[in-house]
């Protein structure tokens, strides 16, 4: 008569829902790294980019400048900007404008560069109920979708001086981009209530 499996510690044989509970995470990781590595074949998921890194050649920003951009006030700003923006990567070294544009500003940065222009038309997103975005004592508005700026990157308005400036951004630059700017901003251009309609 074969001995009975009485549960004790020295019992040789495993029970069965212990090999179950065992072997199914082992299972389940198995098809999901199956999943994954199906997908990345078969192009699906093309995986994290490469690192490139950034351009640092001149950069045609688009056609002419805003309808202040040549104001005492946007110079004024440009010369309160630091040569290089800080951002999570570290430094962002200046890049030079071609043609040149009054009041722009443009920094090396990936995968998209930094842009700034000072004396932009009002923004039509901005109203009453426009949520806004408070940094160093400065008012931004996100504007969605900002004609002739890259998808990959972000743009932001400040609508609370006398002249309206845009500055885009990637993600990837993190916040000091707009923390910089904010400082310049509030060196050289007075506060002034929101133009709402």
């Amino acid at each position: 008569m074969p001995p009975r499996d009485d549960g004790s510690a020295g019992s040789t044989r495993v029970r069965p829902i212990v090999a179950v509970a065992v072997a199914l995470p082992l299972l389940l990781a198995l098809i999901v790294a199956g999943i994954g590595i199906t997908l990345r074949v078969a192009g699906a998921d093309p995986g994290p980019a490469p690192d490139a890194p950034p351009v640092t050649g001149p950069i045609d920003i688009g056609p002419a400048a805003g309808p202040s951009a040549s104001s005492a006030v946007c110079a004024a700003l440009v010369r309160e900007l630091p040569e290089a923006l800080p951002s999570d990567g570290g430094s962002l070294a200046p890049r030079p404008v071609r043609p040149p544009v009054d009041g722009a500003r443009a920094w090396a940065a990936a995968p998209e560069p930094v842009i700034l222009r000072c004396g932009v038309p009002r923004p039509t997103e901005l109203g009453p109920s426009s949520p806004l975005i408070v940094v160093n004592g400065v008012n931004w508005l996100a504007l969605p979708d900002a004609a002739g700026v890259s998808s990959r990157s972000t743009t932001y308005a400040v609508v609370d001086r006398g002249v309206f400036l845009t500055l885009s951004a990637p993600a990837e630059a993190g916040s000091g981009p707009l923390q910089t700017v904010s400082d310049a901003v509030t060196a050289s251009l007075p506060p002034q209530p929101v133009p709402v309609r």
